[in-house]
Order: structure tokens, then sequence, then C-alpha cells
């Protein structure tokens, strides 16, 4: 048997039940322990006043309990279940949408964002371009910070996957390890579950291609032909669905072999002007890569990487960015911030030892 099936068959039983069914059909809700006296969601109802207090409670490094947590990842789920592998976005001509890059459990960063741009909300627009978790370590506070404003605006907050909202990166990375500290495997394995099912990447106006990698191989690829693979499942070691989430630009034209040691090549400016022309689109905008400000424009303009967590794993002292766009125009607009002070709980912490910063 090969490398490649033992780790499928490895990946699928990770996030079974005993019982063999997905663990979000036999997972328990459970109740609040009695001794409990955080936010907690009242009659199964998300609020904004839960959403800024749970904020609050992982500010000052608390939990909020498991029937909460677990209730959260059931509800997304099922969102994530009703949309496309990407999905379109629609900005009226007056408003505006920020696309912020990788923020990998720097939640305190996250809480910044905020602070500098304001919170989700449905005048405020976000849309979070994947990997929220491993290297930080308070990874599930921001992603349940993003989850949690997902299921409050729906139609205002959106999230694509990114290369660490998979199982094989999660155990190496910190976040398995992470979610097990503060709550248990099952619930890790819920979060695996809920990661499978994020959408690819967004088109915003139909214009943006926003995704967390980059392009594609096959000169022919189509926004059509990339809604017909299956994501709901562990990430692919090649395809669209892997180049979406792993691969990267390089300034000469053409394609070579990734320097990430996966079946994705670089791509170079020609193949984005291909892409771009192809599908009838403006411009890419993607992560995945650090930037010493933040972001970079690269391909004649065409390419745009943002990466929103400053000063990676408290060691690369790069700024973090965000871009925003305004529905009318479309033209990126960046905004540049340092890193904030956080609690004592160094980055990568919670790994495995195999990986590194």
């Amino acid at each position: 048997m090969c490398e490649k099936e033992l780790r499928r068959i490895r990946f699928e039983s990770a996030i079974k039940s005993k019982d063999g069914e997905p663990v979000s059909v036999t997972i328990q809700l459970g109740t609040l322990k009695a001794d409990y006296t955080g936010p907690r969601i009242e009659n199964d109802t998300l609020t904004a006043p839960f959403v800024e207090a749970m904020m609050e409670h992982f500010r000052e490094e608390k939990k909020i309990d498991r029937r909460d947590v677990v209730f959260m990842l059931l509800e997304i789920l099922k969102l994530f279940k009703t949309y496309p592998n990407f999905v379109s976005i629609d900005v009226p001509a007056a408003e505006e949408i920020t696309v912020c890059g990788d923020t990998h459990g720097q939640f305190y960063d996250l809480l910044n964002i905020f602070q500098i741009n304001g919170k989700p909300s449905t005048t405020n627009r976000y849309l979070f371009n994947g990997d929220f978790v491993d290297r930080g370590s308070y990874s599930v506070e921001n992603v349940l910070t993003l989850f949690a404003y997902k299921l409050l605006y729906p139609n205002h907050v959106f999230l694509s996957r990114g290369n660490h909202e998979g199982i094989d990166m999660n155990r190496v990375y910190g976040f398995e390890g992470e979610v097990r500290a503060k709550y248990s495997a099952e619930v890790f394995n819920l979060f695996t579950e809920v990661f499978n099912a994020l959408p690819s990447g967004h088109i915003i106006n139909k214009k943006i291609f926003v995704v967390h990698g980059g392009i594609y191989s096959d000169d022919n690829m189509t926004i059509a032909e990339l809604q017909k693979p299956n994501r709901f499942r562990g990430i692919p070691d090649k395809g669209p669905l892997c180049e979406s989430l792993w691969a990267d630009p390089q300034p000469m034209p053409g394609r070579t072999p990734s320097k990430r040691g996966v079946d994705c090549p670089e791509f170079g400016p020609d193949v984005t002007a291909n892409f771009l022309k192809k599908n009838d689109l403006k411009l890419v905008v993607r992560s995945h890569e650090v930037k010493d400000n933040g972001y970079e424009v690269a391909h004649n303009g065409k390419c745009i990487t943002v990466f929103s967590a400053p000063n990676y794993c408290d060691q690369m002292g790069n700024k973090g960015a965000f871009v925003r766009f305004k529905g009318g125009e479309l033209e990126p607009h960046f905004t540049t911030f340092e890193s904030v002070k956080h609690p004592g709980k160094r980055p990568m912490m919670y790994a495995s030892g195999l990986g590194m910063c």
C-alpha cells in the first residue's frame, strides 16, 4: 500500500468516531459546567454581546465552556456545507471589504486589526484568507473569534481555507496540541471536519480572485472547473485544490517546481495574466508568504500578497497588513501595522517538536 493511501486512511479514521460516523454526528453537545462563570450562548442563539464578552474572556486568557465551542463548530459546519468551493461576494459600489491574510493564532494582533479597522459588522465586511491557526499559541481563541463573527454576520464575514486548515499541518505546528490541551481530542477532530468544509476561495464583484495560495498548473483552468472537485476532505497532494492552498508566485515567466516540497508549481506573471484574462478577472489576492511590509504587489500589479501576522512567530520583525477594496472602484488600499504585546505563551509551545517557525 502506498504512503498516500496510508495517509488517507489515517486521516479518515482520525475524524471519525469509534462507531465510524463523522464526529459531527456522534459528538454530544453536553451542558455547561456547574462552576463555569464566563460568557455563554443563551437559548442556542449567538449574539453580538456574547461575541464581545467572549473576546474579552479570551483576552484574559480564559476559556469558554466546551458546550459552546461544540455548538459553534456544529453551526458553522452546517453553514460551510451550503457553500460552493469558490464563493461570490457582492460589495455595493459605495461600500468596502477588508481582506486579511494569515493570522496564525496571533489573537492579540487580530484584536489590534479590529481596533484599527473596526470590528466586523453589516457595514464592515471582512474576508480572512486562511491560516487562522498553527504556530501562534492562541489559535483556539483566534479561530473561534473568526467563526463567531461568521455565524453572527454570515453575509458580511468570509473565511477561506489555508494550507494550515488541515490535519497534517495541525499535528506538527501546534493546533492539535493546543486543542487537546484546552479541550479534547474529540473537539480537535470536530475542528478538522469544519476545516475540510471551508471554501477554497472567493471572488469579489466577479473581478478579484482571492485564494490562500495561488493559481494553477492547468492553463485552461476556469472558475467553473474549480467548482467541481470535492473539497470536503483533507488537503490533497496535488491538483487544483492543493494549488489553491499551496502555490506561490515567482518573478520570472512560466512555472518552476515549488520550493515547499509540494506538487504545486510556482507561477510567473504570464501565468497570472492568462488566468485573469481567461476568467474575465482583474486581480489575484493571495496570502501564504511573510512579507517584510505585510504585503507585496507583483506580476505587473496583478498579484497581491497580504500577510496579517506581524512579527511572525515573535521573531521575523515583519509588519502585518490588510487591504481594503471599495465595491465601485476595486482598487487596493493598504494598511500596515506593527505587532502588539501578548501574554507569555510563546509561539509553537503546543507543537509536536517537528515543526519550526
